[in-house]
């Protein structure tokens, strides 16, 4: 009988981002899953960072991070003392082969059933994005070539892509909007 899970997948799923291009998972967010601090966390990959390749780990820019704070609305005054909490330095980012190499960094058994987790929900990602991804490559063949029969493909085909990647055509506010008076 398998093992119940240690964590719920969709808690997993909301912490892996995309950055640089690639499915990426934030070196407190691994800490938080781990049940250990970011700070312990970075040590044991900084006394281990030979096992840490670029295409593994790599440290955000200052861009990137900024980008990030603002998004997860992450404390940004540096003068409030540490402790009261925030991270002041850009943090790791963890490929999906960075995050397999923690097992061995982090040698408890709560680790390796998380990564063993963690990578199922990778595997899980790429069962998902890959028939999409060839119904696109399909539809854009198709689009390519220009027979008269091809026309309401292509219009088939931009509804399609806008149910993949939906766009943002206008904002209107929320809300009650009081008419101005005359």
């Amino acid at each position: 009988m398998p093992k119940a899970s240690l964590l719920p997948e969709e808690r997993i799923f909301r912490k892996i981002l995309i950055l640089r291009d690639q499915k990426v998972l934030l070196d407190s967010d691994l800490a938080e899953l781990y049940g250990v601090s970011t700070k312990v966390l970075k040590q044991a990959v900084k006394r281990n960072i030979d096992r840490f390749p670029e295409d593994f780990l790599f440290e955000l820019t200052a861009k990137e991070w900024k980008n990030l704070r603002s998004q997860i609305v992450t404390s940004s005054l540096p003068t409030k003392p540490a402790s009261w909490g925030g991270q002041r330095y850009a943090p790791f980012a963890f490929t999906e082969q960075g995050v397999a190499m923690l097992s061995s960094v982090l040698n408890s058994s709560k680790a390796i059933a998380v990564n063993i987790q963690i990578m199922r929900m990778f595997v899980k990602m790429r069962q998902l994005i890959t028939p999409y991804k060839s119904l696109v490559d399909k539809i854009e063949k198709l689009e390519a070539s220009d027979s008269e029969k091809n026309k309401h493909i292509k219009n088939i085909y931009s509804v399609i892509k806008e149910l993949l990647e939906p766009s943002i055509k206008s904002k209107h506010p929320i809300g009650f909007k009081i008419p101005k008076s005359k």
